[in-house]
């Protein structure tokens, strides 16, 4: 049972909410002013706080900070009679989760904490996880709560000790790379180099060189000896990205150095000895470039030591909310928007999506959202379109922003322009949807576009 802990100076108020959250199913406390709110919060284990905001003392803004310093995570929706657009944003940039307006329909404010607790839930699940892998070197970047993930993470663990080559399937943009570095940074060797190249983005024609290093003069341009891959990782590990895009003529010299521990440079006749440990990675097939004899078989099994195979994204979608915080955080820092929260609405729609381009996506996606952004919260709108929206839903009062200064009747027309306007951006310019949503009548939906010179996109 989620506890709820409710602060407001109206003692009757108290009583009503208390009655109300009860019968939800919630756990309850109450506290008349913020001084023994904070008692409560200092004693009690709690995953939701309502604050009203006007209180003798510690106001509620203030105690939302009092909160955040002592722990961060946890959500607080801020409840006021007086309600601005200016102290709806002093409430957010203290730490709200939410502002709602007093008084406020019962359904609506169910939903301002099923979204406010979902957020607490999420930011805890990502704490704790962050928490087990600190201690976990090399794993820290490799972001994941589901039973293939943790597969990975025990299957890196044991593999990582020993000279065994490993072979990281996948597909592209799954993170094999961090998976390798993860390997070398939990090996004995991971106070030495760790030198990467894929493998598939150099020419046949250089990538021998890349490999192996050159003499002077073995080929046009080659003005001085160069060492290559293999003796740049000498006592490290060498990582091998897109090795299945390695042609017939080269992998004939990896399997000899796979074997052998030694090679000569390109136009070089000394043998060269090095001690390297080889991880490589495929989005390929490689049994079936075996039976196709675009891969070496004997190649194969030297690679294919200890296989990881990576899942997709669509595969794992319970950590697309942890990727997604974690991508949150990153570029919330980068552009200087910390503290940012996803919408539990959002991350629906984030978990609906195939992800083609698997975690690379997610992370463009959510550094798009992140730079467009407007204000506390990623909300469904931020997404790229063609991640599609989330279905109608009704209007909440936690949406409002009451212009200070207006007329009743301002107000009123001020406030139902803006519902029409969200509605049919929530509903991608489909009118039918925006009209349901209302619970209005396509006819009078039209009409009020009308008088409100509002177009549906």
């Amino acid at each position: 049972m989620e506890k709820i802990l409710v602060v407001d100076d109206e003692k009757n108020y108290l009583l009503v909410m208390e009655d109300f959250l009860a019968e939800k199913g919630y756990d309850v406390l109450t506290a008349d002013n913020a001084r023994a709110a904070l008692d409560v919060i200092a004693d009690t284990d709690l995953d939701l706080i309502l604050t009203d905001m006007k209180m003798p003392g510690l106001n509620g803004i203030d105690l939302i900070r009092k909160i955040k310093d002592v722990d961060p995570d946890m959500p607080v929706v801020m409840m006021t009679a007086f309600g601005t657009v200016e102290k709806a944003v002093e409430a957010m940039r203290a730490g709200a989760y939410d502002f709602v307006l007093k008084p406020f329909e019962n359904e609506a404010m169910l939903r301002t904490i099923e979204r406010a607790l979902e957020i607490g839930r999420l930011r805890r699940h990502n704490r704790l996880l962050r928490q087990e892998l600190s201690g976990q070197m090399g794993l820290e970047e490799i972001i994941g709560a589901s039973k293939s993930m943790h597969h990975i993470f025990e299957l890196i663990r044991t593999v990582a000790p020993t000279k065994s080559t490993v072979l990281i399937t996948g597909e592209s943009g799954t993170g094999k790379e961090l998976i390798a570095r993860a390997v070398h940074q939990l090996s004995p060797r991971k106070d030495n180099a760790f030198v990467a190249l894929n493998c598939a983005a150099i020419p046949e024609t250089l990538l021998e060189s890349e490999l192996f290093g050159h003499e002077k003069g073995a080929f046009t341009g080659a003005t001085a000896a160069r060492r290559g891959r293999f003796q740049l990782a000498d006592r490290g590990t060498l990582f091998l990205d897109e090795v299945g895009d390695i042609p017939p003529t080269i992998q004939i010299k990896l399997l000899r150095v796979l074997q052998e521990r030694s090679f000569e440079r390109v136009g070089g006749t000394t043998t060269h000895q090095v001690d390297v440990r080889i991880l490589a990675a495929t989005n390929q097939d490689l049994k079936a470039a075996v039976a196709d004899a675009r891969f070496r078989e004997d190649l194969f099994y030297r690679l294919n030591v200890v296989a990881v195979e990576v899942p997709p994204l669509r595969e794992r979608p319970d950590d697309i909310p942890l990727l997604a915080a974690h991508f949150v955080e990153k570029y919330g820092r980068e552009t200087g928007q910390a503290g940012l929260d996803l919408d539990p609405r959002t991350i629906d729609v984030l978990k609906t999506h195939a992800f083609p381009g698997n975690v690379r996506e997610l992370e463009n996606i959510i550094e798009r959202a992140v730079i467009l952004c407007t204000g506390d919260t990623i909300r469904p709108r931020d997404l790229p379109a063609d991640l599609g929206r989330p279905g109608p839903r009704k209007m909440d009062v936690a949406d409002l922003e009451l212009p200070p200064g207006a007329s009743l009747n301002q107000a009123l027309e001020g406030l139902e322009r803006r519902f029409i306007a969200q509605a049919l951006d929530r509903a991608g310019g489909v009118q039918a949807q925006a009209a349901e949503a209302l619970g209005l009548t396509k006819q009078t939906l039209y009409a009020k576009m009308k008088k409100f010179n509002l177009t549906p996109g």
